[in-house]
């Protein structure tokens, strides 16, 4: 994808302003913008005093300039240069699917049954894609509600690809990094915990605890699993 300017990220920001600021993160912060007054997008700034930032956007870039799936985001660009990382993608009016199943304030959940099942499948298809037909096999490793985007149409993307991994016939790339924090508690495969191998499984774990939190709207971190109990034995 073609290069964007530093000056233009900022024109489109607003100067990178707070009221632009739509979400923050270990690796940096996400910015909603309007590039050359016509395109929408979202900015993922990276906090470059983190030990792996370097890695994170490397990878993130690898992993989304070649991916071609109507359910995984796709970039539009980015911004390097030694004091600044940035990846520009499109920005999601709907926000993130782990805001429509936790709305704030105790609202209603505004999905219904039918709502989540496409949304599970739209998921599936792109995770599907990651797995057996992108042109490198990619496991996303954070694979959760808050990394599934909904768009205008509400339709799903699977986005975040700061930790994925990019697997070479058996073999994984070289921005592997094993102090790297893997994945997020709750969604993580138990392996992954005692050391096991990185494999697909993983991601489709993932997805189970993903299904079940879609269908139930309980976090698989919620403070009524305690005691050895869990999501997927309630």
């Amino acid at each position: 994808p073609p290069k964007i300017t530093y000056e233009e990220l900022v024109d489109a920001t607003g100067g990178f302003s707070e009221e632009n600021l739509i979400g923050t993160g270990s690796f940096g912060s996400i910015y909603k913008g309007i590039l050359n007054n016509t395109l929408n997008i979202a900015v993922k700034v990276l906090n470059l005093q983190h030990e792996n930032v370097h890695q994170s956007f490397s990878r993130e870039c690898n992993a989304l300039k070649r991916v071609r799936h109507r359910n995984v985001i796709k970039i539009i660009s980015s911004c390097s240069n030694l004091d600044f990382k940035a990846l520009v993608l499109p920005f999601m009016s709907n926000g993130s699917l782990d805001r429509w199943l936790h709305p704030q304030g105790g609202d209603e959940c505004k999905l219904n049954l039918s709502d989540r099942l496409r949304i599970a499948i739209e998921i599936a298809q792109g995770m599907a894609y990651l797995h057996h037909y992108c042109f490198v096999q990619v496991i996303h490793y954070d694979l959760k509600p808050h990394n599934v985007l909904l768009g205008d149409d509400m339709t799903s993307f699977v986005v975040d690809f700061g930790i994925s991994k990019l697997l070479f016939g058996n073999s994984i790339d070289s921005l592997d990094s094993t102090n790297l924090l893997k994945g997020s508690t709750g969604y993580i495969a138990p392996e992954y915990g005692m050391g096991g191998k990185l494999s697909t499984k993983g991601d489709v774990y993932s997805y189970g605890i993903l299904l079940l939190e879609l269908l139930t709207r309980i976090r698989p971190t919620d403070d009524m699993f305690v005691e050895g109990n869990n999501l997927q034995k309630w």
